[in-house]
């Protein structure tokens, strides 16, 4: 968890304690108290989200190699290799946990490549090793694969391992959203 991961529930417990000091204000028949607080609120948020999108219109998208691991609190995901084959393209990733108590697993990661001109490939699920929502225990690690179909034309690939699915919390973080850029790539060719 890095210090914008608590600026950011910081925040938000302040801003529903807030919310709370303004209801209590309200049911006392303190209606203008009330409506200072919420619009106290509003400048904060205001504040806030101009912070999040400034920091997301100046962050380039992230980038990473080969090896390098990128973690969603304590589950982790690392491509170590890949190996291409007529028509096919195979991607080995390393999932690891860094808990020290609770087992991790991640529900909604998806991977899918593309290529220069921005195709999407997905991977061929039939073919796929351990599922992204195994649990590991702490300090546990495992290998996964997964296979793509893809054409030998198609150069430039880069792999995606991103959220599909639920509520995009890290769009309200500040350094981690993915508004202006799209989500991180792991370079393969």
């Amino acid at each position: 968890m890095g210090i914008f991961d608590l600026v950011f529930i910081l925040c938000f417990f302040a801003a529903m304690a807030v919310l709370l000091l303004a209801a209590i204000a309200a049911l006392r028949g303190n209606y203008f108290k009330a409506l200072a607080k919420l619009r106290k609120l509003g400048i904060g948020v205001a504040i806030y989200m101009a912070i999040v999108l400034a920091t997301a219109l100046a962050l380039p998208r992230r980038v990473y190699h080969l090896g390098d691991t990128r973690c969603f609190e304590d589950w982790c995901i690392a491509v170590t290799n890949f190996a291409r084959s007529p028509n096919s393209l195979e991607v080995h990733l390393r999932l690891s946990s860094r808990a020290q108590r609770a087992p991790q697993g991640e529900k909604g990661t998806v991977v899918y490549l593309v290529d220069a001109q921005g195709h999407r490939y997905d991977p061929d699920l039939r073919a796929s090793t351990i599922p992204f929502e195994t649990l590991l225990q702490p300090g546990e690690s495992v290998m996964a694969t997964r296979r793509f179909a893809v054409p030998n034309k198609v150069r430039s690939l880069n792999l995606i391992y991103t959220h599909e699915g639920g509520f995009p919390i890290e769009s309200f973080i500040i350094g981690q959203n993915n508004w202006f850029h799209g989500p991180p790539i792991v370079k393969l060719e």
